[in-house]
């Protein structure tokens, strides 16, 4: 693979990244609004599980993209040194 494929992988994950990042913040804010709104305790505490949940899996997919990019630059330094011999 080239050093552009790279530089547009790491273009790419970044957004990815973005829109994770977004998604979090809109899902909390849900979440908020509907623990807010709640009638019964139990919908309460069920809101505020669903809410820890789903930011959990937020974190593990923002992680996974960190490590992809991480990943992505060192292809990237590789292919470099590779492209200089």
């Amino acid at each position: 693979m080239g050093v552009e494929y790279y530089k547009k992988k790491l273009i790419d994950l970044r957004s990815a990244l973005a829109k994770e990042k977004e998604a979090k913040k809109r899902d909390n804010e849900r979440y908020a609004g509907y623990i807010k709104s709640a009638s019964t305790p139990s919908s309460k505490a069920s809101y505020r599980k669903q809410k820890i949940d789903h930011a959990a899996s937020h974190d593990r997919h923002i992680e996974s993209i960190k490590r992809d990019i991480e990943r992505a630059k060192e292809s990237l330094a590789s292919e470099r040194r590779r492209a200089k011999k």
